[in-house]
């Protein structure tokens, strides 16, 4: 929605948006071009269900608009539906049945009659198409159109997150016959007017478990720096723009990884086969040669076509061990390769050098490493620690994916970019406010703020106690990046230019501009295909951002479950963490494994508290105990909640402060 239309709007009184509703019956709408969402109290909903657009009315219509204060509204039309089936575990009755939404934002249940219930029993996981929204005083009903399985049956959680996410899992025929008709290997044809870089010595570097491999680095040195190579599988070579493989591979926008399975972009023949850069095989690839110098700057570069044949395939963990150990390392599996793992380390280092010298942010706590036990059960959960060697990756195809977009944005070629605005100055404001309470600054102009003030904020609080927290709320204090055809540049690696060129084998936006860039390299750029990719462009720039998202929900949705199924067997332990986040119905604490649970503030016996914003802390009315960002705290899990992906946790008071851990009293 443009500015114009939300003006003229405004000037009516009745403003359009998205309706999301929320487990205690109230909503919000979100308005295009709003700052603030507007609320709609549960009294007001008049029949919206979540994901519908309709029309509001503002409570009070002279209210200033954007303001801090969230403004009130009252739904008055539904325009559309946009939720058309639904997730949830079934209930029989004696002569009907009832589905339970997953997701928690859909407060009421869906009324079954029993002959559209399919057979299902209670506990099984349905998935249910809605044939009435309801009405005030009547629940939507729907029919049962596919049996999940029980709730109990190793996979049906993870399988019901797959369809509420509308993820699609099998391939279509003619798209898995296409893919079957792709040979195992590469011709004499397919190498064609391409550079023949079998000779040079090239690696992969990934995770143990990793099957799709679509980068590979090469270095040397040079006299007065490097040359480095980033090799990338040249997927277009299979995927033909506008086939059944294309548009599939379109609609999906990226992988998906979730905690017990990946839902590809492309059939496993061509991602874990021909278009994976396994070793010792031949492999078409898109090669971009980098000279960098002694300072960590590309001064010369080259985007070509090529053939590759990968000498050994290197993991993470192996790359570490020679990097930590160069001339052990001389001994063992990686021996011959050392001597240029290690210089691929020292140009990392430059490259990492230069990009932070200019602003470039590196967020660095850990992620959640989730591992299963055959059923899907989670057995154990750590932190998955960053390390020199995945880092040393990282640097290189940053340094690919900028060369690459900003070889093509001076060439002035229709082209799709990654981009990252500036944050909104209010939210680096609350931030600031907020990093005050822990002796740390962050200077602001009128625009907002400079990556590099960002950048001394992490640089200052790296390795203390606050490290994590201060971090996830300064990327969450941030704007999401997302697929463009304008080159806005990128905040949060202070990048002029961005693109992603690295991953065509799991990212459709690669795919895309690699089609681009053989047409330039092949002189295939006529004014009308110009025409044409700057009329697809855009579409497709959209549709990646919003598949992007997609996918990060529902990656996000099974991590917390999986930590939520963790949990529910150590109800009643005791654990030590930090206090991740405060707000007036209690502080979220942090365990070092990742997983996170709310101390409800009625739980806190004894006193009422108060929330100040101000400080992001509760405050004991009486005794003026102090709960706040960052602090240590012993608690006891007492509660988890499948359905809402919930961990409930009390907190613990050390009885004896002298007595060490054993005498501990838990709310």
């Amino acid at each position: 929605m443009g500015n114009k239309r939300l003006d003229r709007e405004k000037e009516t009184g009745t403003l359009t948006g998205v309706f999301s509703g929320h487990a205690k019956g109230f909503g919000f709408v979100k308005v295009e071009g709003l700052n603030q969402d507007i609320f709609v109290g549960a009294e007001d909903v008049n029949g919206a269900f979540h994901g519908d657009f309709v029309e509001v009315i503002l409570k009070n219509p002279d209210q200033e608009l954007p303001k801090k204060e969230r403004p009130e509204g009252v739904v008055t039309r539904i325009c559309g539906h946009s939720i058309t089936y639904v997730v949830g575990t079934f209930e029989k009755c004696k002569s009907f049945g009832f589905v339970r939404p997953d997701n928690p934002r859909i407060s009421q249940d869906i009324f079954v009659p029993m002959e559209r219930s399919q057979g299902a029993v209670t506990g099984h996981k349905v998935v249910a198409e809605l044939t009435d929204y309801g009405q005030p005083g009547k629940k939507p009903e729907g029919k049962i159109t596919e049996i999940l399985g029980h709730v109990d049956d190793p996979g049906t959680d993870i399988l019901a997150l797959i369809r509420a996410y509308e993820l699609p899992m099998e391939f279509p025929e003619r798209v898995q016959n296409q893919a079957d008709r792709i040979p195992l290997s590469i011709s004499r044809e397919d190498m064609a007017g391409r550079r023949d870089l079998r000779d040079w010595t090239m690696v992969t570097i990934d995770g143990e478990d990793a099957k799709d491999l679509d980068d590979a680095v090469s270095i040397s040195r040079e006299e007065d720096g490097y040359l480095l190579g980033v090799h990338i599988a040249d997927v277009s070579n299979y995927v033909q723009e506008g086939s059944a493989l294309d548009r599939e591979a379109c609609t999906r926008g990226t992988s998906v990884y979730l905690a017990d399975r990946v839902i590809p972009m492309l059939p496993r023949r061509l991602s874990n086969g021909i278009c994976s850069l396994n070793a010792g095989e031949d492999r078409l690839a898109l090669s971009c040669l980098m000279k960098v110098d002694r300072r960590g700057r590309i001064t010369e570069h080259e985007i070509l076509e090529s053939v590759i044949r990968v000498k050994q395939r290197l993991s993470y963990t192996g790359v570490q061990r020679v990097l930590e150990n160069p001339r052990e390392a001389e001994e063992g599996e990686y021996g011959e390769l050392a001597e240029m793992l290690l210089l691929m380390a020292e140009a990392a280092e430059l490259l990492r050098r230069e990009r932070q010298k200019r602003g470039s942010l590196d967020f660095d706590f850990p992620e959640a490493k989730i591992l299963l036990d055959e059923e899907g059960v989670p057995v154990d959960i750590k932190p998955y620690e960053r390390t020199t060697a995945t880092r040393l990756i990282e640097d290189f195809m940053l340094a690919a994916n900028e060369t690459v977009a900003a070889d093509f944005y001076w060439q002035e070629q229709p082209f799709l970019y990654r981009t990252h605005e500036a944050p909104d100055p209010d939210q680096m404001r609350k931030l600031g406010i907020f990093i005050r309470n822990f002796g740390y600054t962050i200077r602001l102009n009128g625009e907002g703020v400079h990556p590099k003030e960002l950048q001394k904020l992490l640089s200052g609080i790296e390795g203390t106690p606050e490290e994590a927290l201060i971090s996830r709320l300064t990327l969450r204090s941030m704007r999401q990046a997302k697929y463009t055809v304008d080159c806005t540049g990128h905040f949060g690696l202070a990048a002029r230019h961005y693109c992603h060129f690295t991953s065509p084998i799991r990212r459709y936006p690669d795919l895309q501009i690699h089609r681009i860039i053989k047409d330039v390299l092949r002189g295939r750029m006529s004014r009308e295909k110009q025409l044409y990719y700057e009329n697809r462009l855009p579409e497709v720039a959209k549709q990646s951002s919003e598949t992007e998202r997609r996918a990060q929900e529902a990656e996000r949705e099974t991590e917390k479950l999986k930590k939520v199924q963790y949990m529910e067997a150590r109800v009643g332990e005791t654990y030590k963490g930090v206090i991740s986040g405060v707000t007036g119905y209690g502080f979220y604490v942090e365990l070092p494994n990742t997983i996170e649970g709310l101390v409800h503030v009625q739980t806190l016996e004894g006193e009422y508290y108060e929330y100040r914003e101000a400080g992001c802390e509760l405050v004991g009315r009486d005794s003026g105990r102090i709960f706040q960002l960052g602090q240590r705290v012993t608690i006891r899990v007492s509660h988890t909640d499948r359905r809402n992906r919930t961990i409930d946790f009390v907190l613990c008071e050390e009885e004896n402060h002298g007595q060490g851990d054993d005498e501990i009293n838990c709310q």
